[in-house]
């Protein structure tokens, strides 16, 4: 008999052994010949040899499953143990899962597409009306490529700029006044990973939420950048942003450009970045249109009455130029 000591990394060891241990309990109906002992996030096993090399094994896999799920149930283990695959693995369309278990997909054909798109290109342009599921998807790309170890960290920004607010107006630090812009970027956060992990990526700046502004100087290399609502960069802005892509990057820019809230006398960053930037090889786009919009059903509606009533004023300010034409 000898003892093996299987050290888990990066997990929850709450998840991991399940509620009240159950899931440790499972275990040792599992392996029978085998004595289990758990504590913190170490498992001591003491066993015959050939039983603790196929027994670490499955502990391993239901590791990486667990990490790549954030859920471990009692099917999956029997799964796992009996070299079953798992019926969350066989979902198609899964960019990643989210809190306990929620597969997170590409739901549309366009959402689709910005994953494709994202693994062809180093930088993508994903612009489309509110509700697409242009920012939720390209943050999960990002946690995805995070959790795959294909970079080292993630930079989330966004211009603070908001029809008809200033900054100085608002109440408290510079923290306080900045993170109601940045919220929906912690909101889709939250979805995709434990409190835990997100507190502790947060903390060793693995994950870095900045308006716009922080980013000039800086070279950004290892990382997946995205930058959110990005009709509302000046030229300028937008031209600082992509400039400081660095090595082992990626980057996806979003925006609505339906929505833009700078004055009149100035112009999207991002209209303009499209047009200088569509033939350079590298660039990917993705236009999202009202049916790939995923929240309350309502809201299609509402874009499309916008729509129509922005085609009719268009209609309206055409025939007042024939009129003056006609006059003339």
């Amino acid at each position: 008999m000898i003892e093996r000591v299987i050290i888990l990394e990066d997990i929850d060891p709450v998840l991991f052994f399940g509620t009240n241990n159950s899931n440790v309990q499972l275990l040792k109906t599992l392996f029978p010949k085998i004595k289990i002992v758990a504590r913190g996030n170490v498992i001591k096993a003491i066993g015959d040899e050939k039983e603790l090399i196929i027994f670490e094994a499955k502990i391993r896999e239901l590791e990486k499953f667990s990490i790549e799920t954030n859920v471990l149930k009692e099917e999956d283990i029997i799964d796992i143990v009996k070299g079953n695959t798992p019926e969350a693995v066989q979902l198609k369309n899964v960019i990643i899962y989210g809190l306990n278990g929620k597969p997170i997909l590409a739901r549309t054909e366009n959402q689709r597409k910005l994953v494709e798109e994202f693994d062809k290109n180093d930088m993508v342009f994903a612009i489309g009306p509110a509700g697409s599921g242009k920012t939720y998807t390209a943050i999960a790309l990002a946690v995805r490529a995070l959790k795959n170890r294909e970079v080292r960290k993630i930079i989330l920004s966004r211009p603070a700029v908001e029809a008809g607010e200033k900054l100085g107006f608002l109440p408290g630090d510079m923290k306080d006044k900045i993170d109601p812009y940045l919220q929906p970027l912690y909101d889709a956060l939250e979805d995709m990973l434990p409190p835990f992990k997100l507190k502790e990526y947060l903390e060793t700046k693995v994950i870095q939420i900045a308006p716009l502004a922080f980013m000039r100087g800086r070279t950004l290399s290892d990382a997946i950048i995205i930058l959110d609502e990005a009709q509302n960069t000046t030229t300028a802005q937008i031209k600082m942003f992509l400039t400081r892509m660095g090595m082992h990057a990626k980057m996806i820019v979003t925006g609505d450009v339906t929505q833009i809230d700078l004055p009149s006398y100035q112009q999207s960053g991002l209209v303009h970045s499209m047009s200088v930037l569509h033939k350079v090889r590298g660039v990917g786009k993705v236009e999202f249109n009202k049916k790939d919009i995923v929240r309350h059903k309502l809201v299609q509606r509402i874009v499309e009455a916008y729509e129509k009533s922005e085609a009719r004023m268009e209609e309206a300010k055409e025939a007042k130029k024939i009129d003056k034409v006609i006059k003339k």
